[in-house]
């Protein structure tokens, strides 16, 4: 396509600046005529204000048409040129531009792309965009990587800061496709960001998964039902009516729930957890005695519980705990297990926390086979089957503690990936989006170093291929671990202050825009993708949607 068809109603010359002087690989440096082409103007229904930063021009190249972005203006610093800009003589002032190219839209072609190794000239003329370059541009953002598939975008969640009243309209998998996280500081607007994407899911009837440890979205959507087909979403309350039986979760998942701390206690727990199995396969109360008993038949005993038998009394761990602080002695000629006092010292703190955890949190609540409240591996499953549904977990009830928010989104993820992957094909799998708030609580275990939650960084992996595509949030980059940051392929950044914040998410920004990440005002944001032509920046748009996350006033 020729440059005239762009400015067909309008000489080209009224939107002229100048040639380029300077190529780099990483930007390129444009002659102004002089300092009278950066005056204001408007021309019928357009304005330009070229003597800003920030705007949009078109470069006439032999390679094809180039479009880029003006990221620095200047003049030189001398005597002369102050003097010619005192005395109003602006013809002996010429400015210099700094532009980034973002693509080039080839002689054979209809859309912009990304230039790859193709650059601008020396000599090359250079315009200020106008409404239909704009507008080409707009059309081409999305980096079509499926450009066979037929997909229509998303309701509008915000509107192009550099362009006023301009909305944004993406593709699912543009957002979605190599998962997205919005960063932020509190009170930056990603939790409204993050809501106001999640709306523009739920209403344009996306296959969501959402999983709330604080209860900030429960009043969010509308609560459907068996009888209510009218509700938006499946609404689910660990602890009050919804359980999980003990034998779903994993020992590691325990050791990490009741955050032991050293190599001994995760084993201690395992043991423990085995005798109470043994004791509810065989409908036996109470806790299994291990003192005094001979160690050939405490290990026959052991032996017998399988895979299977999985089930156990949560109540008696504590208990189960302490009776598990034994040493093997003599007895005569039998070998028998003995009372060990210094095990039973050091397993004491295990005992407490255990007892603590029980006492003041749900976790009974939770975990226990209560036939009368619905299953919650269950009801995953109804929502796996069931297409264009949503799905949405209250674990608030159970507390807010990281441990335990950490264990229930592991166990989600885990149940997913082992459950639902494994036995599915490709065309039997009903893709969506899995939402998790401030994500950076429940990726690391407590009190480790190396010990992360698995759940998340898998579904990271192996996800994207089978239709789940993760949408996560926090506040600081830095305490999400290296393994699932560096498969995040989109970034919603709100503000960020801390250098080291922003260092870390600095190389999925381009140089230009790190700058301007401490000086986001509250909903404005910065949103980079490897599905997108350039980061583009943002002010979102607010939710009618109710939402918990008001600040008190003092």
């Amino acid at each position: 396509m020729f440059i005239d068809n762009f400015y067909d109603k309008i000489d080209k010359s009224n939107f002229y600046l100048g040639m380029v002087s300077q190529v780099y690989r990483e930007n390129s440096v444009v002659q102004v005529e002089n300092l009278s082409w950066l005056s204001h103007r408007k021309i019928k229904s357009e304005t330009l204000i070229p003597n800003t930063i920030n705007y949009f021009v078109i470069v006439d190249s032999i390679q094809g048409l180039f479009i880029g972005e003006v990221y620095q203006s200047k003049v030189a610093a001398s005597e002369s040129v102050h003097d010619s800009m005192n005395n109003g003589v602006t013809e002996d002032v010429y400015p210099e531009l700094s532009i980034d190219v973002i693509g080039v839209m080839k002689s054979n072609g209809n859309t912009f792309e990304l230039a790859g190794f193709h650059t601008v000239g020396i000599t090359d003329k250079v315009y200020i965009a106008n409404e239909r370059v704009i507008e080409m541009y707009l059309n081409s953002i999305e980096i079509k990587y499926n450009s066979n598939i037929s997909e229509s975008p998303l309701s509008s969640f915000a509107n192009f800061s550099k362009l006023e009243n301009q909305s944004i309209y993406l593709k699912p998998s543009t957002l979605f496709d190599r998962h997205i996280m919005a960063v932020g500081t509190t009170n930056s607007g990603k939790s409204t960001s993050a809501l106001s994407i999640l709306d523009k899911l739920v209403r344009d009837q996306k296959k969501v998964l959402i999983v709330d440890p604080t209860g900030e979205y429960s009043n969010s959507f509308t609560e459907s039902t068996q009888e209510d087909l009218e509700g938006e979403v499946c609404k689910l309350r660990l602890g009050t009516d919804t359980v999980l039986p003990v034998g779903e979760v994993s020992n590691q998942q325990w050791a990490m729930l009741f955050e032991t701390n050293d190599a001994t206690q995760p084993a201690v727990l395992a043991d423990a957890i085995k005798s109470l199995r043994y004791q509810k396969k065989n409908k036996k109360v109470g806790i299994y005695e291990k003192e005094n008993q001979l160690v050939t038949n405490v290990k026959k005993d052991m032996a017998s519980v399988g895979d299977d038998n999985k089930d156990f009394e949560l109540n008696d761990l504590p208990k189960q705990i302490a009776a598990e602080t034994n040493k093997i002695g003599k007895n005569g000629k039998n070998t028998i297990y003995q009372q060990n006092d210094f095990n039973f010292n050091s397993n004491q703190w295990l005992v407490q926390k255990v007892q603590y955890k029980l006492a003041n949190t749900s976790l009974i609540n939770f975990f226990n086979n209560d036939g009368s409240k619905k299953n919650l591996l269950q009801q995953l499953d109804a929502f796996l089957q069931k297409p264009n549904s949503a799905l949405y977990i209250d674990t608030s009830a159970i507390g807010t503690d990281d441990a335990i928010g950490g264990v229930i989104i592991d166990l989600i993820s885990n149940y997913l990936i082992s459950n639902y992957l494994i036995n599915k094909q490709r065309d039997e799998i009903s893709p969506f989006v899995f939402f998790v708030d401030e994500v950076h609580r429940y990726t690391k275990a407590i009190n480790s170093e190396s010990d992360y939650y698995t759940g998340l960084t898998s579904i990271a992996r192996e996800g994207r291929k089978k239709g789940i595509f993760l949408f996560l949030t926090t506040q600081n980059p830095q305490d999400v671990p290296d393994t699932l940051l560096g498969q995040i392929g989109t970034l919603l950044i709100h503000r960020l202050t801390h250098v080291e914040e922003i260092r870390t998410i600095q190389n999925h920004l381009k140089a230009n825009s790190l700058g301007q990440i401490k000086k986001l005002d509250k909903g404005e944001a910065i949103l980079t993708s490897i599905n997108l032509l350039q980061d583009l920046h943002l002010n979102m748009n607010k939710t009618n949607r109710h939402h918990k996350n008001d600040t008190p006033q003092l």
